[in-house]
């Protein structure tokens, strides 16, 4: 989305007054099932995508780096947001009305316009099947990661070497950071995994198959 709404109108076209906001780190900026009367477009600064409980994002679906629009297929579409969206960094970002959003749709060519909402009813149906897989828990997806990432050591013990930093490896699996380190210390604690630093040692493997579904 970002790149075919960028080159089709930007934000100087539908408002060059729009002021520059400066928002610091875990400010929320979307909320789940909720209308926004304005369209965000991020200057600088990234932007977390995903479910938030309280606040904290227990479930990660998605970082977006600025310059970008936030979340232009549900103004598009006329339809509330499906995830929830909290800077990630400090951000710089200018807003519009949704008013005028609109109005610089209605100014593009017919063909345009269809082409806009063809591509933001497919990355709507993309966003769909992300906050769909939220059902299948935290705890699962990790073991069913370790598994389908785990390697027979010299000793004949299935490990796991972390060659990624773990807030990579939570963006993957749809989840945050914080919630992966939990799910680990859990999994610690169950004594299905053993280890620290970057090798895990899968102490029980059908335990984590069982855990997994597979």
């Amino acid at each position: 989305m970002r790149g075919t709404v960028a080159t089709m109108f930007s934000i100087q076209t539908i408002d060059p007054a729009a002021a520059v906001q400066n928002l610091a780190r875990g400010q929320m900026l979307l909320q789940r099932g909720v209308d926004t009367p304005n369209v965000s477009y991020i200057e600088s600064g990234r932007v977390a995508l995903g479910v938030l409980e309280g606040n904290v994002m227990v479930h990660q679906i998605g970082v977006l780096e600025g310059p970008c629009w936030l979340d232009t297929s549900s103004a598009i579409l006329g339809l509330p947001h499906l995830t929830d969206a909290v800077t990630d960094s400090p951000v710089q970002l200018r807003q519009v009305s949704m008013t005028n959003f609109q109005k610089g749709i209605a100014n593009l060519s017919e063909p345009a316009q269809a082409v806009l909402n063809d591509v933001a009813m497919a990355h709507r149906k993309q966003t769909e099947f992300a906050v769909s897989r939220l059902a299948k828990d935290a705890e699962s997806r990790c073991a069913e990661w370790l598994l389908s990432h785990a390697q027979a050591s010299e000793h004949g013990l299935m490990a796991v070497e972390l060659h990624q930093r773990k807030r990579s490896i939570a963006t993957q699996l749809g989840i945050a950071p914080e919630t992966f380190s939990r799910v680990l210390r859990h999994l610690r604690e169950q004594s299905l995994i053993s280890g620290s630093g970057r090798v895990l040692n899968l102490d029980n493997p059908n335990a984590l198959k069982s855990l997994a579904g597979v």
